[in-house]
């Protein structure tokens, strides 16, 4: 790694036309925002000295007072934010995620609080980089992928438009696995990333709620002769929180994310461990624990499953009942005007339980009448779809909920009846469209339908993407749509360029600003204005240098993670993402197959030297995936040991992907792959991280891939493959031996898989991938797209081979990321979602 600085330079601005004046919040905190470096200083020495108690330069230690010290400059910022938000009445957004992938904090920190350069120079004086002690900061792998990565972006959004959002979480004990690549294969091990502490959070007891499990229902009537029902001899865990600030970008707000510990209420049963009992003496507490204790366990066990919905329940109980006391706090009894105040997201069906249990409350607790509660509830709950993927929308086992959630499934029924009594009004005497809306399925093994619970209580059901939403529509969810068609709409994703472009390419930040003044950086659609320096000689060489300098910052990478050679004079083609089969590694893999084989046989005329980079983890239960993972590995060892295809092809697999690899991989990334089978990507938010950095796509028509299309031009996009109504078309009558004897390329790679040349001495281990591959019955298409595929590629080498051309396509990639943007995702929700500002 180079120590070339993390964020531009501070400097002097003039006010950019039209830029928005800064927020109240930005304007009272001026003097705080704008800490000296004298301030900094001493807050430093004193974290490091008498806090922390060391004297001489360890790094760790630098690291914990670093972020302490600059902690310790948010705090002003963050009470007057919480002030004045309750003083002029914000609306308040509950932004609800079981995942908030958060990566590091200093760096973004420091860019947000415009702290950069002060910190470079106090650190001087230690003689220390800052990029030696960002290091030392574990990644808060708090998510699996993009669901997690979007939250995190959309906070940072939130915070700079000066929005009223607070984000809820869990503080799981251990993140996201840390991926080894042993012989080849996935080895998944924990991610203790809290094991030396945090040094963002503030741990919040006063704020400390309760979460009952199991017992049973039982009801009463009052002397009015209401009816009243009591959820009775539980099991009680206590939801500890812990917050950590999210500074917006230059305008002093600090919003919270609040994560939630899972404690027992009571340490251990002392009768019990007097008695010699100590295992059960701390039966309870250990319980409570587990619940916090991971990442979305493995769900393939019955045990696995009961966690992951305790693990929804608890978020979402807990954050409700934070959500209620403030307002009684403010408002007392009179919850009439809660929904003109609160909004609550639901990212996804993970938490789509707080609609029974913001029912509960209300209801229990607070003894409103249903239809009362009901309004409340039906008209503060919005709902965000991320999957296109029928085995994604979770489903809850009837006798599961009986057993650990009695009266949320008591809920569950009378919202169940209710709204098919508006389905039976609505479509008379159609039983089986009763029986096919029902939130419960019946069978076997009867079913809370989760996405459907979250439509029928949300007055806002979203996709994520264009094509995705129009999916949903007339798809997945069309017999909703036809029901209440106003209910649904569109907002495409976006990724903060704060992170993914000021913070992780300074080069190109500095080169970006040097031309267009540092506006940009709130306001992306201003990148634009690159479009008319495509044809200025000195821009564009400017531009390859940097995309130079990056890849060899990715090189090093690479062999430090890998013990691969790349060479930054060849083109760096990158797939990084979570591992599965839509996604289609195996498609990019068999490309690089023919690659090889084309190297071996001489047929090198026309050819790019490439490196092709991939990287993601699979799910542990996830067969196939892993298999794939395996697959790259065994490839790319006969290929890097091939001296034959050391001038043309290098395959790294890189082990354990994280947020903190990313933000070195997406500005050294030539070419982006984005090939998922169309229609089954919802958005995908990679693709526009290496757009917004100036990597060119080769993709589907999926996902966002078919927005970006549309903004950047068809001359500078790479696109390939079926489209979803030609992939649903061909489904009935699939035969992908054609395609195979169709294709002379896609034949020899499949003959080189099956003859066991990259697996001599573990013998049939990729017979299930060929069998996928020729499989009838392949959802993922793989054997039709494979020559369309292979097309794409020689245009991207032909592409490549002249600079300019592909400078100038660089330019125009990153000069159309304006749309992408997560403040314009985040002003949609804001003005046709939450109706606040």
């Amino acid at each position: 790694m180079t120590d070339t600085p993390k964020t531009p330079t501070r400097r002097a601005k003039k006010p950019a036309a039209g830029r928005q004046k800064k927020p109240a919040v930005a304007a009272e905190t001026a003097q705080t925002a704008a800490m000296s470096h004298d301030s900094l200083t001493a807050a430093f020495a004193r974290q490091l000295r008498y806090d922390l108690c060391w004297d001489d330069q360890n790094e760790e230690a630098m690291f914990d007072a670093l972020a302490l010290s600059v902690k310790e400059q948010l705090l002003d910022n963050w009470r007057n934010t919480r002030k004045q938000d309750l003083q002029q009445g914000k609306k308040h957004v509950a932004y609800l995620s079981l995942e908030f992938l958060m990566g590091r904090t200093l760096g973004n920190a420091l860019l947000n609080m415009q702290l950069t350069q002060e910190c470079r120079q106090l650190l001087q004086e230690y003689a220390v980089s800052l990029e030696t002690l960002e290091q030392q900061e574990h990644d808060a792998g708090l998510g699996n992928g993009g669901l997690g990565r979007l939250a995190a972006c959309f906070l940072d959004s939130c915070a700079t438009l000066d929005l009223n959002v607070t984000g809820y979480g869990i503080r799981y004990e251990y993140g996201m696995f840390l991926q080894k690549i042993v012989d080849g294969y996935q080895v998944e091990q924990p991610d203790r990333w809290l094991r030396d502490g945090n040094p963002w959070e503030v741990r919040v007891p006063q704020h400390n709620v309760t979460v009952q499990f199991f017992g049973h229902t039982q009801s009463y009537v009052d002397s009015k002769g209401r009816r009243h029902m009591l959820w009775c001899d539980t099991q009680d865990v206590m939801a500890v929180a812990y917050d950590v600030p999210i500074p917006g970008y230059g305008n002093g707000r600090v919003n919270t994310l609040r994560l939630w510990k899972a404690e027992a209420t009571n340490e251990f049963d002392l009768a019990e461990f007097n008695q010699g009992d100590y295992t059960e003496a701390v039966a309870a507490k250990n319980q409570a624990e587990q619940i916090t204790m991971v990442l979305y366990p493995n769900d393939s066990s019955e045990n696995g499953k009961e966690l992951r919905l305790r693990q929804q329940y608890f978020l979402s109980s807990a954050s409700l009942q934070d959500l209620l006391r403030q307002w009684v706090q403010q408002h007392g009894m009179d919850f009439s005007e809660f929904p003109r105040y609160n909004a609550i997201q639901l990212n996804d069906t993970h938490p789509a339980i707080a609609v029974p249990e913001l029912m509960r409350l209300l209801v229990d607790v607070y003894e409103l009448e249903w239809d009362a509660a009901w309004h409340i509830v039906s008209n503060c709950m919005a709902y965000t779809n991320h999957t296109l993927l029928p085995e994604a929308l979770e489903r809850w086992p009837v006798r599961m909920l009986a057993h650990m959630l009695p009266r949320i499934l008591d809920i569950i029924y009378e919202i169940n009846a209710r709204y098919l009594d508006e389905v039976a009004h609505r479509w008379p005497g159609d039983v089986a469209k009763l029986r096919q809306m029902s939130i419960i399925e019946e069978g076997d093994e009867p079913a809370v339908r989760m996405a459907y619970l979250a439509i029928v209580a949300s007055y806002s059901v979203n996709g994520v993407a264009a094509l995705h939403t129009q999916l949903l529509t007339t798809g997945l969810f069309r017999d909703f749509h036809e029901l209440w068609p106003a209910k649904f709409n569109n907002r495409t994703n976006g990724v903060t360029p704060r992170r993914w472009l000021a913070y992780c390419n300074p080069r190109l930040t500095a080169l970006i600003s040097s031309r267009l003044g540092d506006g940009w950086i709130t306001e992306l659609g201003r990148l634009s204005a690159l479009n008319a320096l495509s044809t200025d000689a000195d821009f564009c060489r400017e531009w390859r240098q940097v995309k130079q300098l990056n890849k060899q910052a990715l090189a090093q990478l690479v062999q430090e993670r890998c013990h691969v050679e790349f060479s930054p004079e060849m083109l760096f083609d990158v797939q990084v993402k979570r591992i599965h089969e839509y996604k289609r590694q195996l498609l990019n893999i068999l490309h690089v197959i023919h690659l090889y084989q084309r190297i071996l046989s001489g047929d090198t005329h026309g050819m790019q030297p490439r490196c092709v980079l991939i990287g993601g983890k699979a799910a542990p239960g996830y067969a196939m995936a892993k298999l794939i993972i395996k697959l790259a590995n065994n490839v790319a060892h006969m290929i890097n040991g091939d001296s034959r295809a050391k001038p043309w092809l290098r395959l790294a697999f890189l082990p354990d992907y994280n947020v903190s690899a990313m933000e070195t991989i997406c500005p050294g990334t030539d070419l982006s792959e984005q090939i998922s089978t169309a229609g089954k990507e919802a958005s995908g938010t990679g693709n526009m991280k290496f757009m917004m950095n100036g990597a060119l796509t080769l993709g589907t028509l999926d996902g966002a891939n078919i927005e970006m299309l549309e903004e950047v031009g068809e001359d500078n996009f790479f696109l390939f493959g079926l489209n979803a109504p030609a992939v649903d078309e061909l489904r009935m009558h699939y035969r992908p031996w054609e395609y195979i004897a169709a294709s002379e390329a896609l034949s020899g790679v499949m003959s080189l898989l099956k003859s066991g040349y990259f697996n001599l001495q573990e013998p049939d281990i990729f017979a299930p991938i060929v069998a996928a591959i020729e499989s009838p019955s392949d959802p993922w298409m793989l054997a039709a797209d494979f020559e369309s595929l292979r097309l794409a590629q020689l245009e991207v080498a032909k592409a490549y081979q002249d600079p300019q051309r592909w400078t100038t396509m660089s330019i125009h990639n990153t000069a159309a990321s304006g749309r992408f943007s997560s403040d314009e995702t985040i002003a949609g929700y804001r003005d046709h979602i939450w109706h606040c500002r």
